[in-house]
């Protein structure tokens, strides 16, 4: 017979890494891709893609610039990305120029970005010359200038995002560079998602704004721009909100407004989402209260390891509360930090019920009479690391 199994004894199931945090995805292309990846690890997400992407085949720009290399086949073609060079491959296919480009480009030097452009090239039935370990464009661009480029005739794949650093390095060096947009982007047609993840973002309520290229992170500040909020925008994103880039390109317009950003180490989107891991451990808060561990995370609170969700204006609350631990906080203080900061102290009140009712657990936030509220800090805390002192007062 087995034995039964108590409660007790049953482990609760871990919470998800990211469960408590809302993270904002501007990305256009493989943005189900990442919030999926999000979602597993439990965050919430919320979608305004900052651009739309051209189709290959109806692009006019990829198109002609296709055939001026058929007509002058290049020295040198780098692809930067294997979904790039495919893409480009198959939309020459359609055009029934497929043959004509991979034989221009079959006459010079290929050189891939990374092994994924590598193994595009070698679909292809071209063969690569060179590649860099470091799957970077700017070694790419040392290994051009070291073997010289002057008077050569150079192609460069591009894909959504231009390299100007690496064009105006080669045309200073006498290079011909002939740019090929693929999959290039533009601002999104309805731009209602995207304003709606800007509010949001100004409102407080995402933790993270993802991106993934860098006309994206430029279009989200255009849109800031024109709508008259971009300074705030920048403010948020160099204080409670945490800008995330999947490498230094993408974070190049953040940081030109100077926005920090965190970067993996490789330029991948699961690499974003392990670094979104170790980063966020970092902003949560943890407090011994009334006997229980409270660990505020960005929009809900762990109460001895069981994620609750708090909404926003109890959120609010309990943040002005968490930074003065075990102190009290006058009503009047506590109004001002509601979303809104204004009406009268009932607000507070309704929002301090609703707060209570959320965390499952009332006594971890005491009222104080005629004074306001108070986080219930155990008092093995020691009343030095609640930044405070010890609080007079009938509490219930």
């Amino acid at each position: 017979m087995t034995a039964a199994v108590s409660p007790s004894a049953v482990s609760a199931a871990p919470v998800p890494p990211l469960a408590g945090f809302t993270i904002g995805v501007t990305a256009a292309r493989r943005a189900e891709e990442l919030a999926t990846m999000l979602e597993r690890r439990g965050a919430v997400v919320q979608q305004g893609a900052a651009l739309r992407i051209v189709p290959v085949a109806d692009d006019t720009e990829l198109a002609d610039a296709t055939r001026a290399l058929i007509a002058r086949p290049p020295d040198v073609t780098v692809a930067t990305t294997g979904i790039g060079f495919r893409g480009w491959v198959e939309a020459a296919d359609g055009w029934g120029i497929a043959e004509d480009l991979l034989a221009a480009l079959g006459s010079g030097k290929l050189l891939a970005r990374g092994p994924k452009a590598r193994g595009a090239i070698r679909a292809s039935g071209l063969v690569d010359a060179w590649s860099p370990p470091s799957e970077s464009s700017a070694e790419v661009l040392d290994h051009l200038l070291e073997m010289g480029v002057e008077g050569l005739r150079i192609a460069v794949q591009l894909h959504g995002e231009p390299l100007p650093d690496v064009v105006d390095a080669l045309e200073m060096a006498g290079a011909e560079v002939v740019e090929v947009p693929v999959y290039r982007w533009l601002p999104p047609v309805d731009l209602g998602p995207l304003d709606r993840l800007i509010d949001t973002v100004l409102c407080g309520g995402i933790d993270v704004l993802a991106f993934t290229s860098a006309p994206a992170a430029a279009s989200v500040l255009a849109r800031a721009d024109e709508r008259g909020v971009r300074a705030r925008l920048v403010e948020a994103l160099r204080g409670p909100v945490l800008a995330l880039c999947v490498g230094a390109v993408t974070a190049a317009p953040l940081e030109s407004v100077d926005v920090p950003t965190a970067q993996p180490q490789r330029s991948r989107l699961g690499a974003m989402v392990r670094q979104l891991e170790a980063e966020l451990p970092a902003r949560v808060r943890r407090l011994p209260v009334a006997g229980s561990v409270l660990e505020l995370r960005g929009h809900a609170v762990l109460v001895d390891g069981e994620l609750r969700t708090v909404p926003p204006a109890g959120m609010a609350l309990l943040r002005a509360l968490a930074r003065r631990p075990g102190r009290v906080v006058s009503r009047a203080e506590l109004l001002q930090a509601l979303p809104g900061g204004s009406g009268d102290e009932h607000a507070v009140e309704t929002a301090m019920a609703r707060l209570r009712s959320s965390l499952g657990r009332p006594k971890l936030v005491q009222t104080v009479v005629k004074r306001g509220y108070r986080l219930a800090l155990d008092p093995a805390a020691g009343p030095s690391s609640a930044g405070g002192h010890c609080v007079h007062g009938a509490v219930r």
